[in-house]
Protein backbone atom coordinates (compact mmCIF):
# COMPACT_ATOMS: atom_id res chain seq x y z
CA UNK A 1 0.00 0.00 0.00
CA UNK A 2 1.18 3.13 -1.14
CA UNK A 3 0.61 7.06 -0.70
CA UNK A 4 2.09 9.06 -3.36
CA UNK A 5 2.35 12.93 -2.60
CA UNK A 6 3.09 15.27 -5.16
CA UNK A 7 3.45 19.27 -3.86
CA UNK A 8 3.27 21.83 -6.77
CA UNK A 9 3.23 25.06 -6.83
CA UNK A 10 2.37 27.67 -9.95
CA UNK A 11 2.72 24.33 -12.29
CA UNK A 12 0.65 21.81 -14.58
CA UNK A 13 1.22 18.17 -12.77
CA UNK A 14 -1.30 16.49 -14.42
CA UNK A 15 1.09 15.11 -16.90
CA UNK A 16 2.67 13.35 -13.50
CA UNK A 17 -0.12 12.74 -12.19
CA UNK A 18 -1.14 10.65 -15.26
CA UNK A 19 1.80 8.82 -15.74
CA UNK A 20 1.74 7.72 -12.06
CA UNK A 21 -1.84 6.89 -12.24
CA UNK A 22 -1.25 4.03 -15.29
CA UNK A 23 1.96 2.50 -13.60
CA UNK A 24 0.21 1.93 -10.42
CA UNK A 25 -2.90 0.75 -12.45
CA UNK A 26 -0.33 -1.63 -14.06
CA UNK A 27 1.13 -2.87 -10.87
CA UNK A 28 -2.37 -3.62 -9.81
CA UNK A 29 -1.70 -2.31 -6.20
CA UNK A 30 -3.24 -0.27 -3.52
CA UNK A 31 -2.22 3.25 -3.57
CA UNK A 32 -3.65 6.84 -3.28
CA UNK A 33 -2.16 9.79 -4.91
CA UNK A 34 -2.59 13.46 -3.62
CA UNK A 35 -1.60 16.72 -5.21
CA UNK A 36 -0.94 19.94 -3.17
CA UNK A 37 -0.70 23.15 -4.67
CA UNK A 38 0.94 25.32 -1.99
CA UNK A 39 -1.78 28.59 -2.36
CA UNK A 40 -0.45 29.46 -5.79
CA UNK A 41 -3.61 30.78 -7.89
CA UNK A 42 -2.23 29.61 -10.89
CA UNK A 43 -4.02 29.29 -13.75
CA UNK A 44 -2.02 25.63 -14.24
CA UNK A 45 -4.76 24.69 -11.58
CA UNK A 46 -7.36 24.26 -14.28
CA UNK A 47 -5.44 21.59 -15.25
CA UNK A 48 -4.50 20.34 -11.97
CA UNK A 49 -8.04 20.02 -11.47
CA UNK A 50 -8.39 17.41 -14.43
CA UNK A 51 -6.22 15.15 -11.31
CA UNK A 52 -9.37 14.18 -9.86
CA UNK A 53 -10.77 12.55 -12.21
CA UNK A 54 -8.31 9.87 -11.90
CA UNK A 55 -7.82 7.05 -10.27
CA UNK A 56 -7.71 7.03 -6.56
CA UNK A 57 -6.25 10.37 -7.53
CA UNK A 58 -6.74 13.81 -5.67
CA UNK A 59 -6.06 17.27 -5.87
CA UNK A 60 -6.33 19.87 -3.61
CA UNK A 61 -6.07 23.99 -3.87
CA UNK A 62 -4.32 25.39 -1.31
CA UNK A 63 -5.60 28.77 -0.34
CA UNK A 64 -2.42 29.91 1.63
CA UNK A 65 1.15 29.79 0.50
CA UNK A 66 2.68 27.75 3.44
CA UNK A 67 6.29 26.79 2.24
CA UNK A 68 7.28 23.64 0.21
CA UNK A 69 8.53 21.79 3.24
CA UNK A 70 5.08 22.65 5.33
CA UNK A 71 3.06 21.54 2.12
CA UNK A 72 5.05 18.03 2.48
CA UNK A 73 4.12 18.26 6.21
CA UNK A 74 0.69 18.37 4.94
CA UNK A 75 0.78 15.63 2.57
CA UNK A 76 1.82 13.16 4.86
CA UNK A 77 -0.54 14.48 7.48
CA UNK A 78 -3.38 13.41 5.26
CA UNK A 79 -1.80 10.70 3.27
CA UNK A 80 -2.93 7.27 4.67
CA UNK A 81 -0.69 4.11 4.06
CA UNK A 82 2.44 3.73 5.98
CA UNK A 83 4.75 4.01 2.83
CA UNK A 84 5.46 7.75 1.20
CA UNK A 85 6.71 8.08 -2.15
CA UNK A 86 7.26 12.08 -2.60
CA UNK A 87 7.61 13.16 -6.36
CA UNK A 88 7.93 16.83 -7.37
CA UNK A 89 5.65 18.57 -9.88
CA UNK A 90 8.01 19.32 -12.44
CA UNK A 91 9.77 16.29 -13.32
CA UNK A 92 8.31 13.16 -15.25
CA UNK A 93 9.65 9.33 -14.48
CA UNK A 94 12.50 8.23 -16.65
CA UNK A 95 11.39 4.45 -16.93
CA UNK A 96 7.88 2.94 -17.54
CA UNK A 97 8.47 0.71 -14.73
CA UNK A 98 9.12 2.87 -12.18
CA UNK A 99 6.72 2.14 -10.05
CA UNK A 100 7.48 -1.46 -10.01
CA UNK A 101 11.12 -0.31 -8.80
CA UNK A 102 9.83 0.93 -5.41
CA UNK A 103 8.06 -1.43 -5.13
CA UNK A 104 10.90 -4.30 -5.49
CA UNK A 105 12.72 -2.51 -3.09
CA UNK A 106 9.89 -1.98 -0.11
CA UNK A 107 11.03 -6.07 0.29
CA UNK A 108 14.08 -5.19 1.50
CA UNK A 109 15.09 -3.17 4.59
CA UNK A 110 15.33 0.45 4.74
CA UNK A 111 14.10 3.39 6.32
CA UNK A 112 14.27 5.54 2.60
CA UNK A 113 15.13 4.74 -0.85
CA UNK A 114 15.84 7.56 -2.98
CA UNK A 115 15.51 7.27 -6.64
CA UNK A 116 17.74 9.61 -8.16
CA UNK A 117 17.81 12.85 -10.52
CA UNK A 118 18.37 12.95 -14.21
CA UNK A 119 18.44 15.11 -17.94
CA UNK A 120 17.93 14.78 -20.78
CA UNK A 121 21.37 14.84 -22.79
CA UNK A 122 20.54 17.83 -24.95
CA UNK A 123 22.51 21.22 -25.72
CA UNK A 124 21.11 23.21 -22.57
CA UNK A 125 19.73 26.34 -23.22
CA UNK A 126 22.27 29.30 -22.97
CA UNK A 127 19.94 31.06 -20.52
CA UNK A 128 19.42 27.99 -18.12
CA UNK A 129 22.75 26.80 -18.84
CA UNK A 130 23.87 27.02 -14.85
CA UNK A 131 20.86 24.65 -13.36
CA UNK A 132 21.33 22.75 -16.32
CA UNK A 133 24.93 22.36 -15.82
CA UNK A 134 24.52 22.26 -11.86
CA UNK A 135 22.23 18.92 -12.72
CA UNK A 136 24.04 16.91 -14.85
CA UNK A 137 27.67 17.30 -12.47
CA UNK A 138 26.11 17.22 -8.94
CA UNK A 139 23.10 15.35 -9.20
CA UNK A 140 22.75 12.62 -11.91
CA UNK A 141 25.15 10.51 -9.94
CA UNK A 142 24.39 6.56 -10.53
CA UNK A 143 23.40 4.66 -7.09
CA UNK A 144 26.60 2.67 -7.05
CA UNK A 145 28.11 6.06 -6.17
CA UNK A 146 25.25 7.74 -3.97
CA UNK A 147 25.15 4.84 -1.96
CA UNK A 148 28.89 5.16 -0.93
CA UNK A 149 28.00 8.08 1.34
CA UNK A 150 24.04 7.59 1.40
CA UNK A 151 23.76 11.30 3.29
CA UNK A 152 25.26 13.23 0.65
CA UNK A 153 23.64 13.75 -2.66
CA UNK A 154 19.62 13.94 -0.97
CA UNK A 155 17.43 15.16 -3.65
CA UNK A 156 13.72 14.93 -2.58
CA UNK A 157 12.06 14.99 -5.68
CA UNK A 158 12.24 11.61 -5.80
CA UNK A 159 12.21 9.84 -2.97
CA UNK A 160 10.01 6.96 -0.80
CA UNK A 161 10.21 6.97 3.28
CA UNK A 162 8.29 5.72 5.74
CA UNK A 163 5.41 8.03 7.09
CA UNK A 164 6.05 7.58 10.88
CA UNK A 165 9.87 8.45 9.98
CA UNK A 166 8.88 11.65 7.84
CA UNK A 167 6.78 13.83 10.10
CA UNK A 168 9.23 12.73 13.34
CA UNK A 169 12.35 13.80 10.69
CA UNK A 170 9.96 16.85 8.81
CA UNK A 171 8.94 18.48 12.28
CA UNK A 172 12.32 19.89 12.95
CA UNK A 173 12.21 22.47 10.74
CA UNK A 174 8.48 23.63 8.45
CA UNK A 175 9.61 27.12 8.05
CA UNK A 176 9.13 28.68 4.48
CA UNK A 177 13.31 28.84 3.76
CA UNK A 178 14.23 27.28 0.59
CA UNK A 179 17.51 23.94 0.09
CA UNK A 180 16.27 22.42 3.37
CA UNK A 181 17.75 19.13 1.54
CA UNK A 182 20.69 19.92 3.24
CA UNK A 183 18.81 19.49 6.82
CA UNK A 184 17.05 16.50 5.74
CA UNK A 185 20.43 14.50 4.71
CA UNK A 186 21.82 15.75 8.27
CA UNK A 187 18.76 14.29 10.01
CA UNK A 188 18.67 10.99 8.26
CA UNK A 189 22.62 10.84 9.25
CA UNK A 190 21.99 11.74 12.71
CA UNK A 191 19.44 9.48 13.66
CA UNK A 192 21.35 6.90 11.96
CA UNK A 193 18.61 5.43 9.06
CA UNK A 194 19.27 3.26 6.93
CA UNK A 195 19.10 5.01 3.41
CA UNK A 196 19.70 3.50 -0.03
CA UNK A 197 19.97 4.57 -3.42
CA UNK A 198 18.89 3.16 -6.63
CA UNK A 199 18.49 4.09 -10.52
CA UNK A 200 15.09 5.19 -10.93
CA UNK A 201 15.72 8.43 -11.90
CA UNK A 202 12.88 11.26 -12.73
CA UNK A 203 13.92 13.63 -15.66
CA UNK A 204 13.88 17.41 -14.17
CA UNK A 205 11.75 19.58 -16.28
CA UNK A 206 11.50 23.03 -14.75
CA UNK A 207 15.19 24.00 -15.32
CA UNK A 208 15.29 27.72 -13.54
CA UNK A 209 17.30 30.73 -15.78
CA UNK A 210 20.15 31.24 -15.00
CA UNK A 211 19.61 34.04 -12.83
CA UNK A 212 16.83 32.79 -10.85
CA UNK A 213 19.17 29.91 -10.15
CA UNK A 214 21.61 32.08 -8.73
CA UNK A 215 18.90 33.68 -6.60
CA UNK A 216 17.87 30.09 -5.24
CA UNK A 217 21.46 29.30 -4.94
CA UNK A 218 21.99 32.63 -2.17
CA UNK A 219 18.80 31.91 -0.84
CA UNK A 220 19.61 28.07 -0.21
CA UNK A 221 23.30 28.87 1.43
CA UNK A 222 21.70 31.47 4.08
CA UNK A 223 19.22 27.99 4.38
CA UNK A 224 22.22 25.94 5.37
CA UNK A 225 24.15 29.00 7.39
CA UNK A 226 20.82 29.02 9.18
CA UNK A 227 20.69 25.60 9.95
CA UNK A 228 23.93 25.41 11.15
CA UNK A 229 24.01 28.56 13.18
CA UNK A 230 20.96 26.95 14.64
CA UNK A 231 23.34 23.17 15.96
CA UNK A 232 20.73 21.26 13.93
CA UNK A 233 23.27 19.62 11.68
CA UNK A 234 25.04 17.10 14.00
CA UNK A 235 26.11 14.64 11.27
CA UNK A 236 26.32 15.81 7.53
CA UNK A 237 28.17 15.05 4.26
CA UNK A 238 27.77 18.62 2.85
CA UNK A 239 30.82 19.86 0.91
CA UNK A 240 30.29 23.27 1.13
CA UNK A 241 29.82 23.49 5.18
CA UNK A 242 33.00 21.23 5.70
CA UNK A 243 34.90 23.78 3.43
CA UNK A 244 33.72 26.71 5.66
CA UNK A 245 34.71 24.95 8.72
CA UNK A 246 37.82 24.58 7.56
CA UNK A 247 38.49 27.44 7.12
CA UNK A 248 37.11 29.44 9.99
CA UNK A 249 39.38 26.60 11.99
CA UNK A 250 42.47 28.65 10.65
CA UNK A 251 40.30 31.54 10.95
CA UNK A 252 40.52 32.37 7.15
CA UNK A 253 36.64 32.47 6.78
CA UNK A 254 36.53 36.40 6.88
CA UNK A 255 39.19 37.10 4.65
CA UNK A 256 38.18 34.13 1.80
CA UNK A 257 34.93 36.05 1.93
CA UNK A 258 36.25 39.36 1.88
CA UNK A 259 38.42 38.77 -1.16
CA UNK A 260 36.06 36.47 -3.17
CA UNK A 261 33.41 39.52 -2.87
CA UNK A 262 35.88 41.72 -5.27
CA UNK A 263 35.37 38.62 -8.15
CA UNK A 264 31.82 38.65 -7.49
CA UNK A 265 31.77 40.44 -10.74
CA UNK A 266 33.73 38.31 -12.82
CA UNK A 267 32.10 35.29 -11.44
CA UNK A 268 28.98 35.58 -12.11
CA UNK A 269 29.22 36.83 -15.84
CA UNK A 270 30.78 33.12 -15.94
CA UNK A 271 27.82 31.56 -14.09
CA UNK A 272 25.17 33.05 -16.11
CA UNK A 273 27.16 33.11 -19.70
CA UNK A 274 26.80 29.52 -21.94
CA UNK A 275 29.39 27.74 -19.84
CA UNK A 276 29.38 27.99 -16.14
CA UNK A 277 32.50 26.22 -14.26
CA UNK A 278 31.54 24.52 -11.41
CA UNK A 279 34.83 24.77 -9.56
CA UNK A 280 33.92 28.72 -9.68
CA UNK A 281 30.23 28.09 -8.76
CA UNK A 282 31.27 25.85 -5.59
CA UNK A 283 34.07 29.45 -4.93
CA UNK A 284 31.10 31.38 -5.36
CA UNK A 285 28.85 29.49 -2.55
CA UNK A 286 31.78 29.57 -0.19
CA UNK A 287 32.76 32.69 -0.46
CA UNK A 288 28.76 33.98 0.42
CA UNK A 289 28.89 31.68 2.92
CA UNK A 290 31.50 33.16 4.65
CA UNK A 291 29.83 36.40 4.45
CA UNK A 292 26.92 35.61 6.25
CA UNK A 293 26.14 37.27 9.47
CA UNK A 294 23.59 36.92 11.98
Amino acid sequence: MLSILIPTYNFNAYPLALAIEQQALKANITYELICIDDGSFSQHNIENQKINSLTHCKFIEGKQNIGRNANRHLLAIKAQYDWLLFIDSDVLPKHEDYIFKYLDILKQDNDAVFGGFAYYDQEADTNKSLRYTFGKHREEVPAVVRNKKPYKVIISANFLIKKSLFLNINKAEIKNLYGLDYLFGGLLSSQKCKVYHIDNEVYHLGIDTNKNYLDKTKKAVETLYYINKSKKLINHEISLLKAYQKLKFFALNRIFGKLMAGFNIKIEANLIGGKPSMLLFDIYRLGYFCRLRT
